[in-house]
């Protein structure tokens, strides 16, 4: 605890110095916690919001909440993503619920027609092909137009999928919680055997990540799952890692994946919020999804998307994807109902809003 407050302390100082009296500031997530009552005595509204959460807190959850909770009480409010995330001990009186949404603008959400997905998938190598038939342009979030160069790493080392392929595909960082190895496995042995798609599970290329000690590690444990695989699947199966020098290029490179996914997987053990759910929803793909966490809220089973009751259960993750990968007609349908789910409850107007609501209530 000392050494907390130590750190915390000395960045409270530094942060009074670049707001003023009278100012809202947004604490996020627990490790900063401490600033909040060295802001508050300098004057300013302070809001906590916590963006993890557990659907059924354990123990050490517990006792991190013991911990955590005499530098979080002082806040005027506390936001969650979900009810089931709310900490015992907290005010109930400053509780708010503020669900999390994507920037439908974004570089990683803007509209991409058909011909640039393509150009974008084939320079950043996610694709066989030389030369893109059309530029793999994107906006960034100045509104400059600028184009995909840099290309993503294929740790298997074999060649990318056609433009004619069938895609499931994940995206997220190499995480045991995001579960690659089980995705890789599960397409193997219940995915590849009753249909021609290839599996591409994307994330950051790890030497780019410096703050992800862990992820080189996820990653050779994903290599060695794929290499553990039979000949004739292991050339379905692509392990992709995107280039991240440039934050919007990556965004504009998931963006041209995600689009191009025949399925998209989300075979989380654990979430807070699925953004990469929420992401794929927007584009209007099917999504293969773990019933957990917020997943729960943003999915409605069998209407806008699939849940997996139980994310370790392979076989029924791989007869979900295999049954949207047979029925294109439903897929589609399903795909244009996740586009209106998020419209209408994950997108930035409305969570703005309710900030706005928020902030107005406590000034």
């Amino acid at each position: 605890r000392e050494i907390y407050e130590r750190v915390t302390n000395a960045n409270a100082r530094e942060l009074v110095g670049l707001v003023d009296r009278g100012d809202v500031v947004l604490v996020h997530d627990p490790q900063p916690a401490g600033l909040i009552q060295p802001l508050i005595d300098a004057g300013l509204t302070v809001i906590w919001r916590c963006h993890v959460g557990l659907d059924t807190p354990n123990e050490v959850a517990k006792r991190a909440w013991r911990f955590l909770i005499p530098y979080v009480a002082p806040a005027e409010a506390y936001v969650f993503s979900r009810e089931a995330y709310v900490w015992e001990g907290l005010d109930p009186e400053r509780r708010v619920i503020i669900p999390p949404s994507i920037d439908a603008f974004s570089p990683k959400n803007q509209v991409l027609d058909g011909s640039t997905v393509d150009s974008i998938m084939v320079t950043a190598g996610l694709f066989r092909g030389t030369k893109a038939l059309s530029p793999p342009t994107y906006t960034r979030v100045d509104g400059t137009s600028a184009e995909v160069e840099r290309k993503a790493t294929l740790v298997d080392g074999g060649p990318p999928p056609g433009p004619q392929d069938r895609l499931v595909v994940q995206v997220s960082r190499w995480d045991r919680l995001k579960d690659p190895v089980g995705v890789i496995r599960g397409f193997g042995d219940h995915v590849a055997p009753h249909t021609d798609a290839h599996l591409v599970v994307a994330g950051p290329a790890v030497e780019a990540v410096s703050d992800d000690p862990e992820g080189a590690e996820v990653l050779e444990e994903s290599r060695v799952a794929w290499a553990a695989m039979p000949e004739e699947v292991k050339g379905r199966v692509h392990l992709a890692g995107l280039p991240m020098d440039d934050g919007e290029e990556n965004a504009a490179i998931v963006n041209a994946l995600q689009r191009r996914a025949d399925v998209v997987v989300q075979k989380s053990l654990a979430e807070g919020f699925g953004l990469t759910v929420a992401e794929a929803m927007w584009k209007s793909r099917p999504v293969v999804a773990s019933g957990i966490g917020g997943i729960q809220d943003q999915i409605i089973d069998d209407d806008c998307g699939e849940l997996i009751s139980d994310p370790r259960d392979l076989a029924e993750y791989g007869a979900l994807v295999t049954g949207l990968l047979d029925e294109p007609e439903r897929a589609a349908a399903m795909g244009a109902r996740a586009l209106e789910r998020v419209r209408e409850h994950f997108l930035g107007a409305r969570h703005l809003m309710q900030y706005v609501d928020l902030v107005s209530r406590l000034l």
